[in-house]
């Protein structure tokens, strides 16, 4: 009897692709546990905003999640990079960052230098523009830069001919020494999302569907698939369905791994960050009760500060203390908000003004 087929998803995109995919991270994970996958990666477009919410339900569905990214370079073939330990994760999130720091907000500009300067302990897996198989040279490009951690992803969507398309793919890929691997390029989890994918293309293009043309996908095959379908897609590559799971266990990274990082330089030699936060707030309260600060304005930060050291939060007041002084420096409009933001340290501290 033949042994059951194991597959990873290695190229799936969430809602938090903003006005491009159309299944929120959990709907995703449950599908893809539902249908007995061994893994399945997030990778929404230049963005890491997906993978909490994944993350949550994966430990529901005790799923395997990969964390990554769909990168487009504007001077080589686009890519789904994944984070193999916490490292690489520090460092795509960081090449994420270069590249929206240099566009306008909701793009990002990032070019094939930056993914070899960030590009250490990521696997990439360049994905082919419909139709256009890559060259041997651009292949050979991301060969030189990632070693055996780049593949090029067989990606077939029951197009017109899938067979001569995979078969472009594997000659190319044959020819550059970069591996071939299967992956969906998933915009949703189930077929009928389609129409709502659609709906959020035209939105993204502002006009009607009709006038969508090539933007739309040809059909509604950007979902996740059942193993058996799989198998009979990729027959003639079985290849390529193993190295999902091979990429799948390379894969050791886990958000489970993330603590709070804060800046240690916001307290001035000597000093600790509690003691210049109790400073700072004391300091602030002076300035913002000049004819005496009231009883009852002593007792919320006495209490607040008391709680802020049982918690150890105190390197986030004074992160957020340091950006608000930082923008409005510069003239940046900004409004403390959330949880903390009614509190008498925060008012004292000049982060909120109420």
């Amino acid at each position: 009897m033949r042994p059951a087929l194991r597959y990873a998803e290695l190229h799936c995109l969430t809602n938090f692709s903003f006005l491009r995919a159309a299944s929120h991270p959990g709907e995703l994970v449950e599908r893809a546990a539902a249908l007995g996958y061994a893994a399945l990666a997030v990778t929404d477009r230049h963005s890491l905003a997906g993978v909490v919410r994944a993350h949550a339900a994966a430990k529901e569905f005790d799923l395997k999640l990969l964390v990554g990214a769909e990168l487009h370079p504007t001077d080589a073939p686009a890519c789904f990079a994944l984070a193999t330990d916490r490292s690489a994760y520090g460092r795509l999130a960081r090449l994420l960052t270069l590249g929206k720091s240099r566009a306008p907000k909701g793009e990002c500009l990032l070019r094939f230098d930056d993914l070899a300067r960030f590009g250490d302990g990521l696997i990439v897996g360049i994905v082919p523009e419909p139709g256009a198989p890559p060259t041997v040279g651009e292949l050979e490009a991301y060969r030189a830069c990632f070693g055996d951690r780049a593949y090029l992803a067989a990606e077939a969507h029951r197009g017109p001919d899938d067979a001569a398309w995979l078969a472009a793919l594997a000659d190319v890929a044959r020819r550059s020494r970069v591996p071939l691997v299967a992956a969906g390029g998933a915009y949703y989890h189930v077929p009928e999302r389609r129409p709502l994918q659609d709906a959020l293309t035209a939105v993204r293009l502002g006009c009607p569907i009709a006038d969508c043309g090539t933007h739309l996908f040809a059909n509604a095959e950007r979902h996740l698939k059942p193993l058996d379908e799989l198998e009979r897609l990729y027959a003639d590559l079985p290849d390529a369905l193993r190295r999902t799971i091979e990429v799948a266990e390379r894969c050791k990274f886990s958000l489970d791994e993330l603590r709070y990082e804060y800046p240690e330089e916001l307290a001035p030699p000597g000093r600790t960050p509690l003691e210049y936060l109790r400073d700072l707030a004391w300091r602030g309260a002076a300035e913002r009760y000049p004819d005496g600060i009231p009883e009852k304005v002593r007792g919320l930060l006495d209490h607040e500060l008391r709680l802020i050291a049982e918690l150890r939060y105190e390197a986030y007041f004074l992160t957020v203390w340091d950006l608000v002084r930082f923008a409005r420096g510069e003239g940046i409009l900004c409004q403390g908000r959330g949880s903390a933001a009614n509190s008498a340290v925060c008012y004292c501290l000049g982060v909120t003004a109420v």
